[in-house]
């Protein structure tokens, strides 16, 4: 489900870039974490890519794939370099032409906010790109980060040249780049890194180039605290990312930041947080459901960094909330394959519960409980769910259990 791949090669003229978000039933799985760039990554996924398909994955977000001046990939230089630390640009492309028989869409981690210079220019800043693809000069490099070009359209990413979009040139660019590792090298979706840096106008502009089949932001922003307390109220958090949404002419998606900070306090004995005072769900999910992409951790929330981890010991519930609600899923490369058989087999199961029962990123929720120890919601018209310590099951005979773990029982009809 969500493959519009025919078998054919494909073509920049045909692609919808709608349609996958349209269909909302995408199931993703962050495919690499901080540590990746140490394992020879493309064998290593290779090899894991017909279980990834097998479990009901429809696209896997791939970590930078370009030279890069620091391993992890988040330093680009060479753009059209593809010998990274992960692999070289030959195990890329077999692996995602494994990618491609399997039916699992790869998406790249577009990484255009910075770009490290090769050369010194203007202030002795190296803010010039010459002897590589994409040579340009400092006129390319915002004035507020020591190059030429005109101030940021967003928030600088410190102690790098940051890119101006505002220049036509660099525009025209990337977004031949982008170009070139849709329809050249394979790639189907786009993660769009760091989206607070620039105008997502121009995610908009790239996507309409480009014609990735689906496209995710990353607008990583702070949660509204008292003191060390998360606030009830995130009105004003998911508001912020769905006005970056809407900047992108809604073609992109954007991860559920709110859902996630929500979320991890509520699983420990605060699941009355779960329920906004509309009686919806209080993340972007609850609000713009189809563009909501919800993650329990990522590479930099958890993995080594581990800058804002889930509890560990809670991680079940959080994929049985995002496993079985509307918004778009996405399931984290530790979690499935690092963390131990059983919880690979409870995260497949979810996934089989929510194809089963027809569960998307617009289905309808209705929240019956949402009390400290204890959340449960109606997810459609034949799936109900409930998480925490609190003892409830649906009273209607009608339901059997579908699946259940340590603090979390989905049952269907």
């Amino acid at each position: 489900m969500g493959n519009t791949s025919n078998g054919c090669e494909d073509s920049n003229q045909q692609t919808d870039i709608g349609a996958v978000i349209r269909n909302g039933r995408e199931i993703l799985l962050q495919a690499f974490n901080w540590e990746s760039k140490k394992h020879d990554w493309w064998r290593n996924l290779e090899k894991k890519i017909h279980d990834i398909a097998k479990s009901g994955f429809t696209s896997a977000w791939l970590p930078p794939p370009m030279h890069s001046c620091s391993p992890d990939g988040y330093l680009p230089q060479n753009l059209y370099s593809l010998n990274s630390a992960y692999g070289s640009e030959h195990l890329l492309k077999d692996l995602l032409q494994k990618m491609k028989q399997c039916k699992v869409r790869a998406m790249a981690d577009i990484v255009i906010n910075h770009r490290l210079g090769t050369a010194q220019g203007h202030g002795a800043m190296h803010n010039r790109y010459d002897g590589i693809p994409l040579s340009w000069d400092e006129r390319a490099v915002t004035s507020c980060t020591g190059g030429l070009g005109n101030k940021s359209s967003g928030d600088n990413f410190s102690g790098v040249s940051n890119i101006d979009h505002s220049q036509e040139f660099v525009r025209k660019d990337i977004t031949g780049w982008l170009k070139w590792l849709r329809y050249e090298i394979g790639f189907h979706d786009f993660r769009f890194d760091f989206g607070k840096g620039y105008s997502p106008k121009y995610v908009k502009e790239y996507i309409e180039g480009a014609k990735p089949e689906f496209s995710v932001g990353e607008y990583w922003d702070s949660c509204n605290y008292n003191g060390q307390v998360l606030d009830y109220n995130q009105d004003g958090h998911r508001q912020r990312i769905i006005n970056w949404i809407d900047g992108t002419g809604q073609l992109s998606a954007a991860f559920d930041f709110t859902t996630k900070g929500i979320l991890q306090e509520a699983v420990k004995g605060q699941l009355w947080r779960l329920r906004d005072p509309q009686g919806k769900p209080p993340g972007v999910m609850g609000w713009w459901p189809s563009r909501a992409v919800t993650f329990i951790d990522n590479h930099d929330t958890g993995s080594t960094q581990a800058h804002w981890p889930f509890p560990s010991h809670h991680v079940m519930e959080g994929y049985a909330y995002i496993l079985t609600h509307p918004g778009i899923p996405t399931v984290f490369y530790d979690h499935f394959y690092d963390w131990g058989d059983s919880i690979h087999e409870q995260i497949v199961k979810l996934i089989d519960v929510r194809k089963r029962q027809d569960i998307h990123s617009r289905s309808s929720v209705k929240i019956l409980e949402a009390q400290p120890n204890l959340y449960s919601a109606l997810i459609g018209e034949n799936l109900c769910m409930k998480i925490g310590d609190g003892s409830w099951c649906p009273s209607d005979k009608e339901w059997t259990l579908a699946t259940s773990g340590h603090r979390y029982a989905v049952w269907q009809k």
